[in-house]
């Protein structure tokens, strides 16, 4: 196999693998909402009772017992209420508003119902309005809830129960200060009292939710709290244009034990139920750049549990449990993220497996990869300032990590290049006997020493760099409406004006044209002519700062192989 059919067979691998990942995209579409009701009630997945089209009804759900609640609770069928949004506030139960610095949130019943980030507009327009991560809007429904069950003593539920402590109902986080505490409170008629703070901070897109129980009553309390997010699938819109379009859109959960699990929501109904046993655990809600978590306290044993019902899907974490004793009170905390996926923030939330909800895919090798890219071009944009100008630079390092590689490779091709007249006088000898011309070809190669395979290890090794850096550049939020220069004014979406793309087909083109060509019948010498083409046409739609990093990469290559080639090719040409 020589050098130019070993590119060939590559390239084309490389198209295949980029189809697949297409039709794979569109097999994992989130399901029409009519679509998921009709699998829901063919299932049996559905939460009984409940309407959660029109946000009504008092139906139920059983939950999984908490795994600490005491024996006798273990035999309960406790349950959770239905999968209803919160009705509207009652004038006891209006609803609160919190502004920091990222957040602006609207709570009400103790959750989270609303949630803009004020950092991140929709688009690049001056006026454009910030993403709205959560959402009050039927057709847009999206909630982080929690609430309490109990076996045999009153509990508030995320549907009704927690009010504002105070009169206070709008809350801005004041120049000098570090937090916002917005205060919550369920009483009972026994004497139990469970007040809920949530606290938002200044840059953060964290927020916790503690729980305290306080019991003055006569009798022990058992309850265990629950927590969920609750979400009508965004409907995409799909195509080579959108990127949006080709990240993971679905419910993401880990535990200690069982490490880290994912399901879109088009498969919710059809992979089954899910009830795991969990510790060190959170669970999530991902989409293109940004997310929602549920974190609990890491000792917390909990049951994770999927959810679907009309076009509603649901992850649920039910636990911890607690036994509150007459005269006592006792807490459980979480954290609630609700943001963008920004590595820095998640890796200091210092929570076990959290970063994989940054999803550079689904594949370990391009995952692990993918994680290392991303560190190097985060270092690099310290250094200048300018996501695109880190792009080149990660290309530079990775060309002096292979210089050696790239050598041995550029080296085999100029000598193959100067015995290219030795090999069409083969050709010419042995005629249409293609097994007598291979062997003799190959004879002169080892005389010469010539290595026809040796561009492949180089070629090899940058395939899992291109395709983990095309998940980078997907996935990464921190390059979201980043610009480079000029015409490209966002890194992530496709070069408006095709520049990158024809630049790209113009190196390759010329590569090619100096790439050797020993040994190809005049078909295969065809498909390389036309290899240029279809990798310009495949890229037009990539992220341009993609096509960037091919661009350089190739016009570096480029410039190494025509200096082998001037170094290793022209003398023996000359005393020919």
């Amino acid at each position: 196999m020589n050098q130019t059919r070993t590119f060939l067979i590559l390239a084309w691998l490389m198209v295949a693998t980029l189809l697949w990942m297409e039709w794979n995209r569109d097999k994992d579409a989130a399901p029409e909402a009519a679509a998921s009701a009709e699998q829901a009630e063919a299932r049996g997945a559905a939460v009984p009772g409940s309407d959660a089209g029109t946000g009504t009804g008092a139906g139920t759900a059983a939950v999984p017992t908490a795994p600490d609640l005491p024996a006798e609770a273990e035999s309960a069928s406790a349950a959770v209420p239905g999968m209803q949004a919160p009705a509207p506030a009652a004038a006891g139960d209006q609803s609160v508003t919190v502004t920091t610095d990222v957040l602006r949130l609207t709570l009400s019943r103790g959750n989270v119902i609303d949630a803009a980030l004020q950092g991140y507009p929709q688009t690049r327009d001056e006026d454009s309005s910030p993403v709205k991560l959560l959402d009050t809007d039927p057709a847009r429904f999206y909630a982080a809830q929690s609430g309490w069950v109990s076996q045999a003593n009153p509990a508030p539920d995320h549907e009704s129960g927690f009010v504002p402590e105070g009169a206070e109902r709008a809350y801005r986080l004041t120049e000098g200060g570090d937090a916002v505490d917005v205060p919550f409170v369920w009483r009972g008629a026994d004497g139990v009292t469970i007040r809920r703070t949530v606290t938002v901070r200044r840059g953060s897109y964290a927020i916790d939710v503690q729980d305290t129980v306080v019991n003055e009553g006569a009798r022990p309390w058992q309850g265990f709290v629950y927590r969920q997010l609750m979400r009508v699938p965004p409907q995409v819109k799909r195509g080579m244009t959108n990127p949006e379009s080709f990240s993971f859109s679905g419910a993401t959960w880990y535990s200690g034990d069982e490490g880290y699990g994912r399901r879109t929501f088009g498969d919710f109904a059809d992979d089954g139920p899910l009830n795991l046993q969990a510790r060190e655990s959170w669970i999530a809600i991902l989409q293109h750049h940004f997310f929602t978590a549920w974190i609990p306290e890491p000792d917390a044993e909990t049951t994770i549990s999927l959810h679907v019902d009309g076009p509603r899907h649901l992850i649920r974490e039910v636990g911890p449990g607690l036994n509150v004793a007459p005269g006592q009170q006792a807490s459980t905390e979480a954290r609630l993220w609700v943001g963008p996926k920004l590595v820095q923030q998640i890796q200091a939330q210092d929570v076990r497996g959290l970063d994989r909800a940054v999803d550079y895919s689904r594949f370990s090798l391009f995952a692990f990869v993918g994680e290392w890219l991303f560190w190097l071009l985060d270092k690099l944009h310290d250094l200048f300032k300018n996501w695109g100008w880190s792009i080149v630079g990660l290309v530079l390092l990775v060309k002096l990590a292979m210089y050696p590689l790239s050598a041995a490779q550029y080296k085999s091709m100029a000598r193959m290049r100067k015995f290219q007249p030795r090999i069409a006088q083969l050709k010419e000898r042995y005629g249409d006997d293609r097994q007598k011309f291979q062997m003799a070809m190959m004879e002169l190669y080892k005389k010469e020493k010539i290595n026809p395979v040796g561009g492949c290890l180089p070629i090899l090794l940058q395939m899992p760099i291109f395709f983990a850096l095309y998940w980078v550049l997907l996935e990464s939020v921190e390059l979201r409406h980043a610009p480079w220069m000029l015409w490209i004014q966002d890194l992530t979406a496709r070069d408006p004006w095709f520049i990158l793309p024809v630049i790209n087909i113009a190196v390759m083109w010329a590569t090619q044209k100096l790439s050797p060509m020993t040994g190809m019948d005049p078909m295969q010498q065809r498909m390389m002519q036309l290899m240029p083409v279809v990798f310009g046409a495949v890229m037009i739609f990539f992220p341009a700062g993609l096509v960037l990093y091919w661009v350089t990469n190739g016009a570096l290559g480029l410039a190494q192989q025509w200096w082998f080639i001037r170094k290793y090719s022209e003398p023996a040409a000359k005393q020919a």
